[in-house]
């Protein structure tokens, strides 16, 4: 098991080209307070005085130290070329190729180089030191020495130092491999201790913690750390370790390290006897170099199977970031291909990388035809927005000045023209919808094409650009093809369409047996009999038909129970009686000053007929019934000029407006002529949309979706193939060329480490 250790160091090696961070090494990470003694720990487990010493915060970036076991006849880290065959220990940093045997100088380039990073002025930098020493006097171990946890920032240490060296040793103890070195002193009260607080919060069941108590030699006096050291005021799972380190004084006497070793011997055997063997340095240095040996061998199956997980993940993103281009005019060519290729497939759903969180590309195409597009057009009422009203006006404005005996069919036309418009709307939002999908498939197209268009920014630019311009050019005649659609439908409204032909009839048929049910002739008991008529009136025995017409409308009416009105009647003297004929009386009647109070009442009985009406009435028949005799007006009526009521000079308009808007109950027939007009609405607006939603798709298809397809590479080809461009639009973005090159060394740092984790034979681990 000795062999893994340097193992690891051979992966931290491997793995410090390309950031510490990058897989995750067990090592071992030493955690305490400022002043709390670690440097001096690892001085004592090296044997060796080699690290800044002083007061305040001396350690100022992380030192990663690793403890190389090496024999005079062990050739495995000695050669020639670097001087080593012959010496006993030596040191060498990793950012140096130098060889130190003045371990003085060693810590003067530790100085240097901290400063170098993080100032002169007590600032701290998270950027490590790698140090390697090679010594038959250590054992194998993979130490890092972090700056001590401190409070108060001093000199041009910023305000949130206390912050700054939290995260940095939580970065470090928070590696699942790594082993927490907390070490307390022995004269601060263990309930205190920042180390263990910070080793409980990463590590609460305490598996991969070893607390160490430095300075037993200064706890008062009458006072031990006994009850400390056998876990009984702080339980540590692996263990409590108590050392003794040099003090200021006996650095500044250049007290050795070997000096030291033996007097903490002495001291743990005067002070405690029955402890002793389980505390001091060599003995720590065995337990670390035990339980790191042991947590290696734990974790290597893991570390394998990341490495190997790791090389197939970079090695596919190398991959992705392409090669270095040599045929430019050629990779011209192969990307415009493959983003061709790429987009065709997302459209037709060939895709390779179908997506699984979202529609796109063909699908979502589909889902705009059939759901999106579909639903709003069944959702399109065919009469929506017009009311019985307005079908009754539509159906007189369609009559002129004719009364209607039948519905007009023109009305019928204008109306589900009308209706039939409103189709238009979503057509052309369809294709809208279709454009922006289209338009989107470009950033969607393909994980391998994006890489290229990463790759080559200018030219994904381009790439969007031609496609764009393809897409707004194609929006044009497919918007006319639609609104032709429509207009084709507004042009000939098909009443002999097979579908509509059926409703037709049958609504044909309800209405001839309605209008025959009306037109049954009923004779009345007070029908006048022509015989009866005045001989006057009559030409050849025949009565003009306009005059029986305006004779019915004075005739009484026995269903309703009304009788003629009273200034109709004939009263007068029998000479005026002898000397007129029969229409004149009914229709002149008595004088107004004779019989005023019976023309009030007349009017109060009828009233259908407003006054103005009744006058005019009364003038125009007593005119044509005695054309020599004159007839008086009511005196409510203006005073006319003296050409009469008929005079051109000044007409008087005698009629109230006609109201714009009349809000009232139909009568049957109307009600009836609105529903056989609703119907037919209904089912043309059926047949049309039915039509539409049909037809819509496919004009968007071929006049959109297939042409661009088809018509995509030959644009991309004339619009990028170009001689004088090429070189423009395959320029590699600065980004991506980085990315390759941190790749590509993260690859061979993958491929080293597994060839290294390779040569582990099993029974090296047991």
């Amino acid at each position: 098991m000795e062999a893994l250790i340097p193992v690891i160091n051979k992966l931290q090696d491997v793995f410090n080209t390309v950031g510490a961070d990058a897989i995750q090494l067990p090592q071992i990470v030493v955690v305490g307070a400022q002043s709390s003694g670690k440097s001096s720990v690892l001085e004592s487990l090296v044997g060796r005085s080699f690290l800044p010493r002083g007061t305040g915060i001396v350690t100022r970036r992380p030192l990663v130290l690793q403890l190389v076991y090496t024999t005079r006849d062990d050739n495995q880290y000695r050669s020639a070329e670097t001087g080593t065959l012959d010496l006993d220990e030596w040191a060498q940093f990793l950012h140096k190729k130098e060889i130190y045997t003045d371990f003085d100088r060693v810590r003067r380039e530790v100085d240097e180089e901290t400063a170098r990073i993080a100032g002169h002025n007590k600032g701290v930098s998270n950027d490590p030191i790698r140090l390697r020493i090679y010594s038959d006097k250590v054992v194998n171990l993979t130490v890092v020495d972090l700056p001590g946890l401190t409070k108060v920032p001093v000199g041009e240490q910023p305000e949130d130092i206390e912050m700054q060296i939290r995260d940095m040793v939580l970065s470090y103890i928070g590696n699942p491999n790594s082993i927490i070195l907390a070490v307390s002193p022995a004269n601060m009260d263990m309930a205190v201790s920042e180390s263990l607080k910070l080793a409980k919060e990463v590590d609460p069941d305490g598996r991969r913690t070893l607390a160490v108590i430095t300075k037993l030699d200064l706890m008062d006096a009458g006072t031990d750390a006994i009850d400390i050291l056998c876990g009984r005021v702080i339980p540590v799972k692996l263990g409590i370790i108590g050392v003794v380190n040099r003090s200021q004084q006996d650095i500044i006497d250049n007290k050795s390290i070997n000096d030291s070793l033996r007097d903490e011997a002495a001291f743990l055997q005067r002070k405690y006897p029955t402890l002793a063997n389980r505390n001091g340095t060599p003995y720590l240095a065995k337990t670390l170099n035990r339980l790191l040996m042991h947590h290696i061998r734990d974790c290597l199956p893991e570390l394998k199977t990341r490495v190997t997980m790791m090389m197939s993940q970079f090695q596919t993103l190398l991959n992705s970031y392409g090669d270095d281009v040599k045929d430019k005019a050629q990779t011209l060519l192969q990307i415009i291909t493959k983003f061709n290729a790429a987009y065709c497939s997302t459209i037709e759903g060939t895709a390779r990388n179908i997506e699984t969180t979202e529609l796109c590309g063909g699908a979502r195409i589909c889902y705009i035809f059939h759901e999106t597009f579909g639903r709003t057009l069944d959702s399109i009422h065919p009469l929506a927005g017009l009311t019985q009203m307005d079908i009754l006006t539509a159906i007189r404005n369609a009559t002129g000045p004719r009364p209607a005996l039948f519905v007009p069919e023109v009305s019928f036309e204008l109306l589900v023209k009308r209706q039939i418009r409103r189709l238009e709307e979503p057509s052309l939002r369809c294709i809208e919808l279709v454009h922006e999908e289209m338009q989107r498939i470009i950033q969607f197209c393909g994980t391998e094409v994006q890489q290229e268009m990463l790759r080559f920014p200018k030219l994904h630019e381009k790439i969007v650009d031609v496609v764009t311009q393809l897409l707004r050019r194609r929006l044009p005649p497919t918007n006319a093809m639609i609104e032709n659609l429509v207009a084709v439908e507004l042009a000939y409204i098909n009443t002999k369409h097979p579908d509509f032909i059926r409703d037709a009839s049958m609504v044909s048929n309800i209405t001839n047996e309605e209008e025959k049910a009306r037109n049954i002739p009923v004779r009345r008991a007070h029908e006048y009999d022509m015989r009866d008529q005045p001989k006057d009136l009559m030409v050849d025995g025949y009565m003009d038909p306009i005059m029986r017409q305006n004779m019915t409308r004075y005739q009484p009416d026995q269903q309703y129970g009304r009788m003629p009105p009273n200034d109709l009647m004939i009263v007068g003297n029998s000479k005026e009686a002898a000397n007129s004929n029969w229409f004149s009386s009914l229709i002149a009647g008595p004088r107004p000053e004779a019989n005023a109070p019976s023309k009030e009442m007349s009017r109060e009985s009828s009233p259908n007929t407003t006054p103005t009406h009744q006058l005019l009435a009364e003038s125009a028949f007593q005119a044509i019934a005695n054309p020599c005799t004159g007839v008086e007006v009511e005196q409510t009526i203006p005073p006319q000029p003296e050409g009469g009521i008929l005079s051109p000079q000044k007409p008087v308009n005698l009629l109230p407006e006609v109201p714009i808007q009349q809000t009232r109950k139909l009568t049957e027939r109307e009600t009836k002529d609105c529903e056989v007009i609703e119907r037919l609405i209904k089912s043309y607006f059926y047949i049309v949309r039915k039509s539409i939603q049909d037809m819509v798709p496919k004009a968007v298809m071929h006049f959109l979706v297939n042409y661009v397809k088809d018509n995509l590479q030959s644009e991309l080809v004339k619009h990028l193939y170009r001689t004088d461009e090429i070189d423009s639009f395959l320029s590699e973005s600065p980004e991506i060329a980085l990315r390759r090159k941190e790749a590509a060394e993260m690859l061979k740092a993958l491929q080293n480490a597994n060839v290294i984790i390779g040569e582990i034979r099993e029974t090296h681990m047991w």
